[in-house]
């Protein structure tokens, strides 16, 4: 190995580091961001103490999640830039996100039926096929159904941009992510003063899934046919389908769902302008936080919390876009320092950290139950434990589970990589 390396020829190395730099310290973002949520949500049975004193200023869970988004809109678009490919894409995609997806949603389901802290909300128990069907289109929460693992919530927003970037994809449009970006925060003052959050099923009900799920399907197929207009129709409702969802039907309402995705886009639109620097809308990307947090102060949560509780969402939300916005912009600007090789790793296995921490954080709750009975040393003991426990999960899961499924899935893509589907 050692003469190989001696014959390697000199600029070998220089193109791999600075690639793997780049991507490094994307993955430390994904960690980290990661590590915060599973901190959010270990407050409330280990340190009680943080949730009364600093969760009311700033939403650590928010934070961590937008961090996430972030990073998301960086890298998603360009990856389906680079392959050129709608199909490879979304075969990609599919073996990237639903396998380990799959294992948490099942045992979040059995963890649901047996009690094991939490039990399964009665409008999965009571609907389980529109529920089970909302979930496998990964966009129950813009369908007014409860997540069976409470961190789905977020994929439904995730889900939500590949189809929006798809479609821009198609029209050739997807380079416009700076213009797309602060339309949407705009809209998402206009929409969020107007809109109540899930009009739609209060209205329809379930069918709002079952029409929605055949709007997808035959989007999908349309988008990923041979027919360059059937392509176009077919991106053309998948972009309705999911700007009216966003809209007029989202878990949390229209202003913070069209925030999120908002956020997402600006991510995409500093990847663009990093690429090229002279780009038009450079500057004016700052409007997307400060129009998120103004949408935020003017319109609050909108779901019937009283006023000291809407005041603290206001502030912590805020706090929390801001605090987003400033880490990703750090991270950006340290792009080529060095990243310590145990936080690349733990981006790596961030998606299985994310997942799976609530069912680890369900074992943790039913064995210590009442926090108030424990001292502050047996809390924090807890503490690591729990983490430990998350990340030795996450290890697994991403070894036996996420990474023989991305291989599967980069396989059966590799036939698409050079072919262009958006002309």
């Amino acid at each position: 190995m050692h003469v190989a390396t001696r014959t390697r020829p000199p600029s070998s190395p220089p193109a791999r580091s600075s690639r793997g730099a780049r991507q490094s310290w994307l993955d430390a973002l994904r960690g980290f961001g990661a590590l915060i949520v599973v901190f959010e949500h270990s407050l409330d049975p280990l340190l009680p103490e943080i949730r009364a004193t600093i969760s009311p200023w700033f939403d650590f869970g928010q934070y961590g999640v937008l961090v996430f988004f972030l990073v998301s809109g960086y890298v998603v678009p360009m990856s389906l830039e680079r392959r050129g490919s709608v199909r490879a894409f979304w075969i990609t995609r599919v073996f990237r996100l639903y396998p380990l997806w799959a294992l948490a949603a099942a045992a979040g389901t059995m963890f649901g039926v047996i009690g094991v802290y939490t039990v399964l909300p009665a409008q999965l128990a009571g609907q389980p096929w529109t529920a089970a069907l909302a979930h496998l289109t990964m966009l129950q929460d813009l369908f007014q159904v409860p997540s069976v693992v409470n961190v789905f919530w977020t994929l439904s927003y995730e889900m939500a941009f590949y189809l929006l970037v798809t479609a821009m994809f198609v029209y050739g449009v997807h380079r416009a992510s700076a213009g797309a970006s602060i339309t949407l925060a705009v809209c998402a003052l206009a929409a969020g003063a107007f809109v109540p959050a899930g009009l739609l099923s209060r209205n329809l009900g379930g069918t709002v899934v079952w029409a929605a799920a055949a709007v997808l399907l035959g989007g999908m197929a349309a988008v990923l046919s041979g027919d360059r207009d059937l392509r176009r129709y077919g991106a053309a409702a998948l972009a309705v389908l999911v700007l009216v969802l966003l809209t007029f039907n989202s878990r949390v309402g229209a202003w913070q769902s069209l925030v999120i995705v908002a956020t997402m886009f600006g991510g995409t639109a500093l990847h663009h302008m990093e690429r090229r620097p002279a780009a038009r809308w450079r500057g004016l990307i700052v409007l997307v936080p400060i129009l998120s947090v103004a949408a935020a102060v003017w319109l609050g949560p909108g779901w019937g919390m009283p006023p000291a509780a809407q005041e603290a969402f206001k502030w912590s939300w805020s706090a929390a876009v801001i605090g987003a916005w400033l880490t990703f912009a750090a991270g950006l600007a340290l792009r080529h320092r060095a990243i310590p090789a145990a936080l690349a790793w733990l981006g790596l296995v961030s998606y299985s950290v994310y997942l799976l921490h609530p069912l680890v954080l369900q074992v943790v709750r039913r064995i210590t139950m009442d926090p108030s009975r424990m001292t502050l040393g047996e809390r924090l003991a807890w503490e690591a434990a729990f983490f430990a426990a998350v990340i030795g999960c996450a290890a697994l899961s991403h070894r036996f589970v996420e990474r023989p499924a991305q291989r599967l899935g980069r396989r059966l893509a590799g036939g698409g990589r050079a072919r262009q589907l958006a002309r």
